[in-house]
């Protein structure tokens, strides 16, 4: 499976306008939503995103599960960041 970030990208202005606001919108709240956070908690959220794309990107390049390795990665880096003072 390949993928080409430029097309991607390329393909963003072909967005319908309804796209592109839902687009702005998702973002928007999804960075909203840590505002409420304090340090503990905003070190679990980044260490399980981090964990998770780590733990995806080493599925995808060993043949194994991406998705196991994103769940484990995720959860293993929520933990540590939880745990980091």
């Amino acid at each position: 499976m390949s993928f080409n970030l430029r097309m991607k990208c390329a393909m963003l202005p072909h967005l319908p306008r309804l796209g592109r606001i839902a687009l702005v919108a998702v973002v928007a709240l999804g960075l909203a939503g840590c505002s409420g956070m304090n340090r503990q908690q905003q070190r679990a959220l980044s260490g399980g995103a981090l964990g998770a794309a780590g733990g995806a990107t080493i599925g995808a390049l060993t043949g194994g599960s991406v998705v196991g390795g994103a769940l484990l990665g995720g959860a293993g880096g929520a933990a540590v960041g939880a745990l980091t003072r």
